[in-house]
């Protein structure tokens, strides 16, 4: 199948797969400064990227393998697109998705987060992207949890994204509407343009009323040679 490229307006404001079917033929980034505008924030890793590999990594984080009950929580699903710079769609990439759960505990061993671990939450997804450049997963709301002090992270997942030839990317994504997203001190780094780029409202899935859904999508850079 040919890959289509989408507007700045339509890769912004809805999912790529929604778009795709409503999108007459092929539009491209009318400069390096629309593009520039579209650019995924990089934002820190944090310290509680996986360090220990595990079996089950697929994309549905409210179910582990091998275990019958499913995460706590409120399930939502996210989809999303990866693009490069002329917004075209990136296929094959490796996304990295990793998450606290519904408590605000992460499941990671240097988590000093008191808050109860969730067995039945997977945590962490490793994701490829096909060849519309598409990912989805399904997965719950993650809980707040202390940063330092009176500072108190806003619900937010994690956000790693990488192929051969692009630079690799961080970042986070947000819940739009939270109370705690005005005062975070790693979100309110970004101008307010990054941020409704990070931003994420979701809204009640077609198929599934009860299931909201949210799109973010991501942009990586080539990496330019010579």
């Amino acid at each position: 199948m040919k890959k289509r490229n989408l507007n700045r307006r339509t890769a912004l404001q809805v999912g790529f797969g929604a778009a795709i079917g409503s999108v007459a033929g092929t539009a491209f980034a009318n400069s390096a400064r629309e593009a520039e505008a579209c650019a995924t924030p990089h934002q820190t890793e944090g310290p509680f990227f996986p360090k220990k590999d595990q079996l089950d990594k697929d994309a549905d984080l409210t179910m582990v393998q091998g275990r019958s009950e499913p995460a706590q929580g409120e399930e939502i699903y996210v989809r999303g697109t990866v693009l490069d710079e002329s917004l075209s769609p990136v296929a094959g990439a490796i996304v990295d998705i990793w998450q606290a759960n519904t408590h605000g505990r992460y499941h990671h061993e240097d988590d000093p987060n008191p808050a109860p671990v969730d067995p039945n939450f997977q945590g962490w997804a490793k994701l490829k992207t096909d060849e519309e450049g598409t990912f989805g997963l399904k997965t719950i709301v993650p809980g707040a949890y202390p940063a330092a002090g009176d500072w108190w992270r806003p619900p937010h997942i994690h956000f790693k994204v990488a192929k051969r030839g692009y630079h690799e990317l961080t970042t986070q994504m947000y819940f739009s509407g939270h109370e705690l997203n005005d005062k975070d001190g790693i979100l309110q780094e970004l101008t307010k343009d990054e941020q409704d780029r990070v931003v994420v409202d979701f809204k009640p899935s077609s198929g599934e009323p009860a299931v909201m859904t949210g799109h973010f999508n991501v942009m990586i850079k080539k990496v330019r040679r010579g």
